[in-house]
This record gives structure tokens, C-alpha cells and sequence, in this order.
């Protein structure tokens, strides 16, 4: 009888190891972006920073030349404008939000101050200074 026709009693073993040696090598060139690291300094708060305040009938959003935010006239971070017009939105009365973005603003920031606006929740919002820059009905 020869020995190919009895069945084989082994399991395979060569599809294990070569599942093993692909996740060992994925898993070797994973480790040096996981362990990379970027140090970052975290802004302080300053006690003689202006504080923002929020008015209860209208606020107004400008984006100056200098890409600075400015709520109601003082400059304000991502973070901090989050929380004014959450804040804006939890009155009794929800007060009118002016965007007002300067003739050489950049336009991805408008762009994203436009969508944290959107994102919260903001419902009595309009754009002012828009006559400024152009005139509207008149030919290009």
C-alpha cells in the first residue's frame, strides 16, 4: 500500500505561520509611529488678557487682515469662540449674530469659523459689510 492513500493525520500548519509572520510584521512597523511623540505647548490663561463678554442683543464675529478673531471687538481662539456662541444659544433670547470677514481675510478661516457657527446651533445669524465690496445688480 502506498503512503498517499491513507489520509494525513497532521494538521497543516504553513497558513498559521504565515498569518503570524504578517501580523509580527505589522505589527514591527507600527511601533515606531506609536511611539512618536510631538511636545506641545498648551496656551495659559492670562489674567490680563480682555475677556470677551456676550451681549444679549447682538454679537458680532470679524475676522481681521491679520486672521484674528474677534468677538465684539476682542480677539478670541477656537475654543473660546465654541463656547461664546454655545453660550449665545442658551439665553433666554437667543441674540443676533453679525459675521462680518475684512476684504484680505483668509478664506479658510472664515470658512471654518463659519462652520463652527453652524455646528452651534446658532439660529438668528446674518453676514453685514457685505456692501463694502461689491455692488450688487451691477456688471462685473
Amino acid at each position: 500500500m502506498a503512503k498517499f492513500d491513507t489520509p494525513m493525520g497532521e494538521m497543516n500548519t504553513t497558513p498559521l505561520i504565515d498569518v503570524l509572520l504578517v501580523l509580527l510584521i505589522m505589527f514591527i512597523i507600527t511601533i515606531p509611529v506609536a511611539t512618536h511623540s510631538v511636545d506641545v505647548e498648551l496656551p495659559q490663561d492670562c489674567a490680563d488678557c480682555p475677556r470677551p463678554t456676550l451681549d444679549p442683543l447682538k454679537n458680532k464675529i470679524v475676522i481681521d487682515e491679520s486672521d484674528r478673531i474677534l468677538w465684539n471687538g476682542t480677539p478670541v481662539g477656537g475654543t473660546q469662540l465654541s463656547t461664546l456662541l454655545r453660550a449665545s444659544t442658551q439665553l433666554d433670547v437667543e441674540p443676533e449674530l453679525q459675521f462680518e470677514p475684512m476684504a484680505l481675510a483668509s478664506y479658510d478661516i472664515s470658512v471654518r469659523t463659519m462652520k463652527t457657527i453652524r455646528a452651534s446651533g446658532v439660529t438668528k445669524f446674518g453676514f453685514v459689510g457685505n456692501e463694502k465690496y461689491r455692488e450688487f445688480g451691477r456688471p462685473i
